[in-house]
């Protein structure tokens, strides 16, 4: 069964859930054009989680669903409204969600942890998850340390539940091999940063639309907070205060708000401008549906021409 069948949606995709970029309206727009939208809750305050599921729910009759990061400070609260408003879909970062797992499933909620590691996998399909989603850090933002390549088959091969591959999908050909490795569908972030109906500052679009092969690198490292973005001024700054021996309260203060100052002011310079190593694929901008579109006849074409 591929992830499509799985939610009751037309392409076998959902939305990664970038914290200020996933708001209510791209989520909608998200899910209007046949995948599975996500409101990243990062960023938000309980009232403002709540409003934007209901706003969201204004916007569309199609399925949608939120991403959660355990470590936020009103964790409990949002995972609550999560459960109280009967989401379709509950994705979580940044740990094990197993105290939340019996409420959300109560509500009739599947429940998709992302898993940076087969360890965790393991633990969140014991506790109930209906499928992890296997994030490689080719991926942006937090990462993990393993590849796509090498997390989603042992994952696939550690857990009988649905596994979804991410990090490092930008394409047709991308999405068949994660069909090959196991996985049922692919989550996908930073190829959507590109398209027209993305909130974030032309600004970012502009740096992602540059960006080559080489142009990311990892941050935080060395205080175990890993964060992928786009090489700029601030990662380099950010690097020279690792080596120099930083602690992770001096580097976290750093960058306080340096996501927002990308999203919303468009700086490209000092703010984080998170996206993925496929940025370097990316060459222009294209409504939503067109994306999908192409994933998926890019993925039929490739197998295609394998089969010959």
């Amino acid at each position: 069964m591929k992830l499509n069948e799985l939610l009751g949606i037309e392409f076998p995709f959902i939305q990664g859930g970038m914290a200020n970029i996933a708001t209510a309206e791209f989520a909608a727009a998200v899910s209007n054009a046949g995948a599975l939208g996500l409101i990243g809750a990062g960023g938000m305050s309980p009232e403002m989680f709540r409003d934007s599921i209901r706003r969201c729910r204004s916007l569309t009759d199609k399925p949608f669903g939120v991403n959660i990061m355990l470590m936020h400070p009103q964790v409990e609260e949002l995972a609550a409204i999560a459960a109280e408003e009967k989401v379709a879909v509950v994705t979580t970062g940044a740990g094990a969600p197993s105290r939340f797992i019996p409420a959300w499933k109560e509500a009739g909620i599947k429940v998709f942890p992302v898993v940076p590691a087969v360890a965790l996998a393991k633990l969140v399909a014991k506790r109930g998850a209906d499928g992890v989603i296997a994030e490689g850090t080719e991926s942006g933002g937090h990462v993990g340390e393993t590849t796509t390549m090498a997390l989603v088959p042992q994952v696939v091969d550690a857990v009988d539940i649905p596994v979804i591959a991410a990090g490092g999908i930008a394409s047709g050909r991308q999405l068949l091999a994660a069909y090959a490795l196991g996985a049922i569908g692919a989550q996908v972030g930073t190829c959507l940063l590109v398209s027209e109906e993305c909130p974030i500052h032309e600004n970012y679009k502009k740096a992602v639309l540059k960006a080559s092969d080489r142009s990311t690198v990892v941050t935080g490292r060395s205080v175990d907070a890993p964060v992928r973005c786009l090489r700029n001024q601030m990662t380099n700054e950010y690097i020279a205060k690792e080596r120099e021996g930083a602690d992770r309260m001096e580097l976290e203060h750093f960058t306080l708000g340096g996501l927002r100052k990308a999203v919303f002011d468009g700086d490209v310079k000092t703010g984080s401008v998170m996206a993925g190593q496929v940025a370097g694929m990316l060459h222009e901008i294209k409504p939503l549906r067109q994306i999908f579109e192409e994933l998926q006849a890019g993925c039929e074409k490739r197998l295609a021409e394998l089969e010959k």
